[in-house]
C-alpha cells in the first residue's frame, strides 16, 4: 500500500523539525543526527564520537513525542493512514540512534558506552511509558480498530492488530491507579536489566582461571595453549596462562584438560561467577526482577508473568509448554540415566572401582569414551574447521546454493571494532539488497553468547533494506594464524545466520512487521533449521579445509566425525530442558512467593526436583545467577522456544530433504513463503503454508538428537 501525499508530506515536515531542532541545540557534526551518506543508511562508525549519542537520543526522543503530538492533535476522524501509519512512521531518528547503541552495549561494551546506557535507559523507558499509556493516542488507535478493521486485509490488517495489542498488553486499558502502578515496574525493571548486563559481564570476566604453569594445561592442544596465553595477556598477565569462561555452565575445554583439579576449579568458576561465593552476586537483580514481572502479571489480569507473557506466542499458555516438555522429559530420563552410568564406568576402567564422576568430569570421560569408541577427538577435527572457512566457504556457500545469494566484502564500509567484516549481499539476479556484518571472536568488552539483530530492518514503506549484523564469541588465535572452531561453534554461525537470512530476506511493507519480528517460539526455527546444511555433504565439504593444507577433510575422517555428532546427545538434551524449566519456575510465581536473595540457590534446586531433572551430572545450560537470555534478554517464560522451534526446524528440515535439501526451487518455496514473510500472517499459518503440516510433529525431535 502507498501512504498518501498527506502523510508523505506530514512525514517530510516531521524530518525538516528533527534537523532544525538538531541545529537549534548545537548539534552540527553529530554523525547520529544526519542522515548517513554510506550505502544501505549504515552507520558511520567513522564519524560516531560517544559524545554524540546523548544528543542524539534526546533529539529523537523529542522527535518521537513531536510526531506523536502531530497525531493525536489530528482533527480529521481516526483512519488506518492517520493513525496506525503514522504511528508506524514516528520516532525514525531515535530508532536508528538506539539499533547504534544497543548494538555497541551488546558487542563492544566500554566503560564510555555502559556510562551512556544507564544515562538513556531511564529516559527511553519513560517515553515508552508516556507513549504506551497515552489515552488520546490510544483512543485514535482503538477507534480505528473498532470502526475500520473489518475494512482492511493482508499486512494492514496485520499492523492494526499488532498495535493495537500492544497498547492493550502494556496496559492501555487499566485504571489511571493501575496505569501509575505499571509506569513505576517498567522502569525498575529496566533499570535493573541495565545493572544486570554490566554485573554479568563484571562476572564473567572475573570469573577466568588463571594457570602458573604449561604443565597444569596438560592435554589440550598447542593451539589451546597459545589461545590461553594469548587471553592472559590481554587480561593484564596475572599468570601466564588463562582459561576464559564463557557463558554456559559447562565449558568446552573442560573436555581435554587433564588435571582435574584444574577441572574442577574451571567449572566452579563457571557456576559460582555470580552467586556470591566470589565479589559477585546477582541474586538481588533476579530476585527483585522476578517479583516486578509477577507483580506486572497480577495489574494486567494474569496469575503469573508465564501466563501473560505466552499469550502472544504460538504455545499460548503455561500447561501447553509443561505438556510439550512433560512428554520429552519422559523420553529423555532414561537415556540421561544410561548416558551417566556409561562414562563412569568407562571412567572407572582407568581411574579405578571407587572413582566417583563429577560434573567436571563428564566432559572429559566422554570425550575419551568418543575417542575409544569412535576414534574421533576435537583435535582431530578442528583444523578443518577455520573461522573465515566456516563462514565464507560454508555460511555463504549454503546460502548460495539454496537462495541464489551471493557475498562481496566492503572494506570501505567502517566498523565499530577491526574484527568485525562487511558484506554485500546481492540476489540471484545480481541485485544488492543487504549488507551483512560478521563479529566473530570473544573480547573482554562484549557478552557472553552468540545473537542476530540490525542497524537497519526492512521496510518497503521505508524504502529501506536491511543492514544485518551477527555476533559470536569464538576464541582469535595469534596474528597470522588461522582461528580454529569446535563443531558446536561451527553449528552456531549456521544457526546464527539463519536469522541473519530472516531479516536479509525480508520482504515487508511495514518495519514492525519485517524480519525477525515474529513470537519467540517462532523466530528461532530458521535458525535451527540453518543448521542442517552444516552436515549436508557438498556444503560440509565445501568448508572443511585444513587450515595449513587446504585439502578437505579425509572421506573416512569425515565419516567417524559425522557420526559422532550425536554422541552421548542426552547431556545437550538435559542441560537445555533444566534450564527451561528453572526459567518457568520463577516466571510462574505470583507476587507473594518470589523467595527472597538468600533462597535463591534452594529455588531452584527445588524447581529442577519437582520436574524430574535434579542431576549433578546434567546441570542446567544456564543457573539463576547467569541465565542472561531471561533477566537480561527478551526469552523471559520463554527459553522453552529452543526446543519448541527445533521441531518446527526439524519438520522443515524433513521437507526440504524429501524435495532436495540444496534444490533451489524448494530454497525459492522457503524464502516465499516464511523467511520474507516476517509477522505479516498468523504464524502457524507460515509454517502450514511451506509444510503442508497443520500442526508441528515433534516424534522426529529425539530422533534428530541420536536419542
Amino acid at each position: 500500500m502507498k501512504l498518501t501525499k498527506v502523510m508523505i508530506t506530514v512525514t517530510i515536515a516531521s524530518a525538516l523539525m528533527q534537523l532544525s531542532a538538531c541545529k537549534g541545540e548545537n548539534n552540527e557534526g553529530n554523525a547520529l543526527l544526519e542522515e548517513s551518506t554510506l550505502p544501505y543508511g549504515a552507520p558511520d562508525f567513522s564519524r560516531i564520537k560517544t559524545s554524540d549519542y546523548m544528543p542524539a537520543i534526546k533529539a529523537g526522543i523529542e522527535q518521537k513525542r513531536e510526531n506523536i503530538q502531530t497525531i493525536v492533535d489530528c482533527q480529521e476522524a481516526p483512519t488506518f493512514e492517520n493513525t496506525i501509519v503514522a504511528f508506524e512512521q514516528s520516532g525514525i531518528l531515535l530508532e536508528r540512534v538506539t539499533n547504534v547503541l544497543f548494538a555497541l552495549t551488546s558487542a563492544e561494551k566500554t566503560p564510555e558506552i555502559a556510562d551512556i546506557e544507564k544515562e538513556a535507559t531511564p529516559l527511553l523507558t519513560e517515553l515508552d511509558n508516556e507513549l504506551m499509556f497515552n489515552k488520546a493516542l490510544f483512543a485514535r488507535v482503538k477507534a480505528v480498530y473498532d470502526n475500520e478493521r473489518d475494512q482492511l486485509e493482508g499486512e494492514d490488517l496485520r499492523l492494526l492488530d499488532e498495535t493495537y495489542k500492544q497498547f492493550v498488553r502494556s496496559g492501555a486499558l487499566l485504571s489511571d491507579e493501575d496505569m501509575e502502578t505499571m509506569k513505576r515496574l517498567n522502569l525498575r525493571i529496566a533499570d535493573l536489566q541495565q545493572q544486570w548486563g554490566d554485573a554479568l559481564q563484571a562476572a564473567t570476566n572475573d570469573a577466568a582461571v588463571w594457570v602458573d604453569s604449561e604443565e597444569e594445561l596438560a592435554g589440550l592442544s598447542e593451539a589451546d595453549i597459545a589461545q590461553c596465553k594469548q587471553d592472559a595477556e590481554k587480561r593484564g598477565g596475572k599468570a601466564p596462562y588463562c582459561i576464559v569462561i564463557v557463558n554456559t555452565t559447562q565449558q568446552a575445554l573442560l573436555a581435554s584438560l587433564d588435571n582435574r583439579d584444574l577441572r574442577r576449579r574451571v567449572f566452579e568458576a563457571s557456576v559460582h561467577r555470580a552467586d556470591g561465593t566470589n565479589d559477585h552476586n546477582t541474586f538481588s537483580i533476579c530476585t527483585e526482577i522476578a517479583s516486578l514481572r509477577a507483580q506486572q502479571a497480577k495489574v494486567m489480569g494474569y496469575d503469573n508473568y508465564a501466563a501473560y507473557s505466552l499469550e502472544r506466542t504460538m504455545a499460548k499458555t503455561p500447561d501447553n509448554v509443561y505438556a510439550f516438555l512433560r512428554q520429552l522429559i519422559s523420553d529423555y530420563s532414561p537415556k540421561a540415566d544410561a548416558e551417566t552410568k556409561a562414562i563412569e564406568a568407562y571412567a572407572k576402567l582407568t581411574e579405578g572401582a571407587d572413582f566417583q564422576l563429577e560434573p567436571y568430569d563428564r566432559f572429559y570421560y566422554s570425550a575419551k569414551m568418543k575417542k575409544a569408541m569412535l576414534n574421533i577427538s576435537d583435535d582431530e577435527v578442528k583444523p578443518y574447521f577455520t573461522a573465515d572457512s566456516v563462514l565464507v566457504n560454508g555460511v555463504f556457500y549454503a546460502a548460495n546454493r539454496v537462495y541464489g545469494l551471493t557475498f562481496k566484502q566492503r572494506t570501505d564500509i567502517p566498523v565499530y571494532h577491526p574484527d568485525v567484516k562487511v558484506f554485500e549481499v546481492f540476489d540471484k539476479d545480481g541485485k544488492n539488497i543487504a549488507l551483512f556484518y560478521s563479529d566473530l571472536y570473544r573480547r573482554p568488552t562484549k557478552r557472553g553468547g552468540a545473537w542476530m539483530s540490525e542497524f537497519l530492518r526492512q521496510s518497503h514503506l521505508r524504502q529501506q533494506l536491511p543492514v544485518i549484523y551477527n555476533v559470536c564469541n569464538s576464541a582469535k588465535a595469534s596474528d597470522g594464524q588461522p582461528s580454529l572452531l569446535t563443531w558446536d561453534e561451527v553449528t552456531t554461525m549456521f544457526h546464527e545466520f539463519g536469522h541473519a537470512l530472516h531479516g536479509i530476506l525480508s520482504d515487508c511493507h511495514y518495519n514492525s512487521l519485517a524480519g525477525t519480528e515474529v513470537a519467540r517460539d517462532f523466530v528461532e526455527m530458521p535458525s535451527q533449521f540453518n543448521e542442517s546444511f552444516a552436515v549436508i555433504p557438498e556444503v560440509f565439504d565445501h568448508f572443511a579445509r585444513h587450515a595449513e593444507t587446504g585439502e578437505p577433510m579425509p572421506a573416512e575422517l569425515k565419516e567417524r566425525m559425522l557420526k559422532s555428532i550425536n554422541f552421548q546427545s542426552a547431556y545437550a538434551l538435559g542441560e537445555n530442558l533444566a534450564a527451561t524449566c528453572v526459567d518457568l519456575a520463577w516466571h510462574m510465581l505470583p507476587p507473594d512467593q518470589v523467595p527472597g536473595v538468600d533462597q535463591a540457590v534452594q529455588f531452584e534446586t527445588d524447581a529442577l526436583s519437582r520436574v524430574g531433572l535434579l542431576n549433578r551430572q546434567i546441570p542446567p545450560r544456564y543457573s539463576t545467577s547467569y541465565f542472561n537470555h531471561i533477566w537480561g534478554s527478551g526469552y523471559a517464560a520463554g527459553y522453552y522456544s529452543y526446543l519448541w522451534t527445533e521441531v518446527l526446524a526439524v519438520n522443515v528440515a524433513d521437507c526440504f530433504a524429501q524435495r532436495g535439501a540444496l534444490d533451489p526451487a524448494v530454497g525459492q518455496s522457503f524464502r516465499d513463503k516464511v523467511l520474507s514473510r516476517g509477522n505479516t500472517k498468523d504464524l502457524m499459518q507460515i509454517f502450514t503454508d511451506f509444510t503442508g503440516m497443520q500442526q508441528p510433529d515433534a516424534s522426529g525431535l529425539l530422533k534428530a538428537r541420536g536419542l
